[in-house]
């Protein structure tokens, strides 16, 4: 009998040794797969403190000698020396992200809904070809882009930047996998007390679609915050942060730290969409569930 029980427990404490084992390899994985996301972030910040002649030292430091503001201030000043002040730039990619960012969440789960939990003639082919979609990226489409513009007479027009990323694949696909996940009883139910698909869509169904939505305003508001005015606005008071950006980048290497200094700037709304949106698809999936 204590020969059993001796058994037992060295195979319970080698099932043990196991478990935390993989633990710890797993948290040593994640560890340096999380050193390396966040090393171009470090550099980033270290490259935009470091004064402009550090910035040419090989082979390169991982940190600043003698760190410095003095790219941001050049980089104020740089921005404010164009005919339109640098809050000109903020307000406008600011309108243009907000916009962007909205509207896609509107349009892509109210035609995610439809897809998702309307039947109708169509609608499967309709679903193949949001599937295709996802492999075109925004080169392939943009002379037909250029085209549709210029026939709505909307070149050289915010509504240029703001119109063409309404309409999401990646957002649309998303949110139509996840609604698709409701219980069909739950709209049945609601269908009996007299709602209509709009009022079961907005107080039904996207309520608890809170960790797709979140997902959604991530990728929209990232994307949304890097577009660049390129062939379509011209106007220096419509261009937006980004395009600025980067013809301060392209002025030589004496910008260069200027450039760093951008870089810093462009990322940190980015960065807190996603601290604030993330904390809510964590707490959402941990907190609330549909079950038929």
């Amino acid at each position: 009998m204590a020969t059993v029980n001796t058994d037992r427990l060295r195979a319970s404490n080698r099932q043990a040794g196991r478990r935390i084992g993989g633990t710890v390899a797993i948290f040593i994985f994640l560890f340096v797969l999380g050193a390396f996301m966040v090393l171009p972030i470090y550099l980033t910040f270290v490259m935009s403190i470091k004064p402009v002649e550090e910035l040419f030292i090989f082979p390169p430091k991982l940190y600043a000698i003698r760190p410095t503001l003095d790219n941001f201030r050049d980089m104020f000043r740089a921005l404010n020396s164009n005919r339109v002040p640098f809050s000109r730039y903020v307000f406008n990619s600011v309108a243009v992200t907000v916009s962007v960012t909205v509207l896609q969440c509107i349009f892509s789960s109210m035609a995610a809904f439809v897809l998702a939990k309307c039947h109708f003639p169509g609608s499967k082919l309709i679903n193949s070809i949001i599937v295709i979609a996802l492999l075109y990226q925004s080169n392939v489409i943009y002379i037909m882009q250029y085209i549709v513009m210029a026939k709505l007479g909307l070149i050289d027009n915010p509504l240029a930047l703001i119109l063409p990323s309404v309409a999401s694949p990646m957002g649309l696909f998303l949110m139509r996998q996840s609604i698709s996940q409701v219980p069909d009883a739950m709209i049945e139910a609601a269908k009996v007390d007299g709602a209509g698909l709009f009022r079961i869509c907005w107080q039904v169904v996207m309520p608890n679609q809170k960790p797709a939505l979140m997902t959604l305003i991530i990728f929209a508001f990232q994307a949304a915050w890097n577009i660049q005015t390129g062939t379509l606005v011209f106007r220096e008071q419509y261009k937006t942060l980004p395009t600025v950006v980067t013809q301060a980048a392209a002025s030589g290497l004496a910008r260069a730290g200027v450039a760093m200094a951008a870089a810093v700037f462009m990322l940190v709304p980015p960065i807190v969409i996603f601290m604030l949106a993330q904390r809510q698809v964590i707490e959402t999936m941990a907190h609330s569930g549909i079950k038929e």
